[in-house]
């Protein structure tokens, strides 16, 4: 099976949440499983300096008025097959992806990802420029997702697009379609027409052959609820063809037995050495050496939709419990001052680090005792499954990927070895107060927390099954093309 894999990120060299982690994770589990795999992105400058000798494998001209011409380069990945598309114009951008230096969206986004689009649907049809040519087009988010419309109107692969999530929509004017050569027929409600706007996500869910999501929780929440965020209805009609597949993590990079990054590794039947990865971050960030402090951990983007205004609002409650808490992250410029004035209000107790270190990540997910995510609705999640595996039993929301990976610790769970983390169902500060009160209570029984890690480090999120899962997808999806 041939299938071309079409993103817009991808780790470690574009990163901005989890769709580059899947990125770089799920082609190389398919490849794994015999599939003949290729990744196509844009050249940004951090993958130009990745791979400084890719080969120029094809020239494109201008595919649409507003497209400039264009060349496919191909690299090599460990093993992968990498396709870039080399646009200067219009990818020859330091920095974010998607956003200025200033925190606003690129103004010609709709170009630079019609381009995208554009070569994705371009390179799965009979006149591609290139002799191999994929059985399956796999799109991710708005970004790609045009490219199923392309191949509506003009023919080609069949596709698959995954919704990393529904929120971001891709959005623009009326104009920019005929800009980028779609036909006017496509201007209908049953198109790319979205309240009056040309939606590149509302393409995508129209025209692809099938629908994936990140969780099966997450493909209902977004087909029956608001947090469809206007698709609901869309998203209902087309349930049939909509799935729900968790994401899973790279076991190599993410388990503490083997993690370069901890002071001590350490492993389910040996959770001794975890109190020295504690030790080592409380004393790298200035807080209190004290084992006898629960310490709670974050590693987020810090948004609203994580919840962490929630988290802000209860800190000086949570360092008077008593116990410490480590933020890591990057977004709401209130929530970053937030938490930094909480930080200098309790320094022995509360931490805060603004930005992005990959390596302090993993410190955090293996000196905290406790992980937060208390998401107000999470499509997949990445961080519960990595605090899973570095028995750092976390504590969520009941929503999308959270509620499926995450069992609630209770006598009959521990018991039955199901008990993973710590579950509330209210979306309010109050919930996640009284869970975070239930799970300091067990943490102070050493038994049934040691219970509780070793029950989350049993469980299996790795890519083989995942991949395993897309693969009958793909089955799928092209027989039905």
């Amino acid at each position: 099976m041939r299938v071309l894999f079409a993103v817009s990120e991808i780790a470690p060299w574009v990163k901005t949440g989890g769709l580059g982690d899947v990125a770089a994770a799920l082609p190389a589990a398919l490849s794994r499983r015999g599939v003949d795999v290729r990744v196509l992105a844009p050249l940004y400058p951090a993958m130009r300096e990745a791979f400084p000798n890719a080969t120029p494998i094809a020239a494109l001209p201008a595919l649409a008025p507003g497209l400039p011409p264009c060349s496919i380069l191909e690299a090599d990945a460990d093993g992968l097959a990498m396709w870039l598309i080399e646009c200067p114009e219009l990818f020859g951008r330091a920095g974010h992806p998607y956003l200025t230096p200033e925190g606003r969206d690129w103004p010609d986004n709709g170009l630079r990802f019609g381009l995208l689009s554009r070569i994705a649907a371009t390179l799965s049809q009979p006149w591609s420029p290139l002799a191999w040519q994929p059985d399956l087009l796999h799109l991710n988010d708005w970004q790609t997702a045009l490219a199923a419309a392309y191949l509506h109107f003009e023919g080609g692969a069949a596709s698959l697009l995954t919704i990393h999530n529904v929120a971001f929509q891709g959005c623009f004017d009326r104009e920019l379609m005929f800009a980028l050569r779609l036909p006017e027929s496509a201007w209908r409600f049953d198109g790319v027409e979205y309240h009056g706007h040309f939606s590149f996500l509302k393409a995508g869910l129209q025209f692809a052959t099938r629908l994936s999501t990140v969780s099966p929780s997450y493909a209902r929440e977004i087909a029956e609820t608001s947090l469809g965020y206007g698709f609901e209805a869309l998203l209902s009609f087309r349930r049939a063809a909509l799935s729900g597949i968790l994401n899973g993590i790279d076991r190599a990079v993410w388990n503490p037995a083997t993690d370069p990054a901890l002071t001590a590794p350490y492993a389910a039947n040996r959770l001794g050495t975890k109190r020295l990865n504690k030790a080592a971050l409380q004393q790298s960030l200035g807080l209190a050496t004290d084992p006898t402090l629960p310490l709670f951990g974050v590693v987020s983007r810090l948004t609203a939709q994580k919840g962490l205004d929630w988290v802000l609002i209860l800190g000086d409650r949570l360092a008077e419990l008593p116990a410490q808490l480590v933020v890591l992250g990057t977004g709401d410029p209130l929530l970053e001052a937030g938490f930094t004035e909480l930080a200098a209000r309790h320094p022995s107790r509360v931490a805060t680090v603004i930005g992005f270190d990959e390596t302090l990540a993993h410190r955090i997910e293996a000196g905290a005792d406790a992980f937060l995510m208390p998401s107000r609705f999470e499509p997949c999640g990445l961080n519960q499954l990595y605090s899973l595996a570095y028995g750092t039993p976390p504590i969520v929301r009941a929503t999308g990927g959270l509620a499926d990976t995450v069992i609630d610790c209770t006598p009959s769970t521990l018991a039955d070895g199901s008990g993973n983390g710590f579950v509330f169902q209210d979306a309010d500060p109050e919930a996640l107060w009284q869970t975070i009160l239930r799970a300091a209570a067990v943490w102070m029984r050493r038994g049934d927390w040691r219970r509780l890690q070793q029950n989350g480090m049993r469980c299996d999120h790795s890519w083989k099954t995942v991949a395993d899962d897309y693969l009958a997808l793909y089955r799928l999806a092209i027989s039905e093309r």
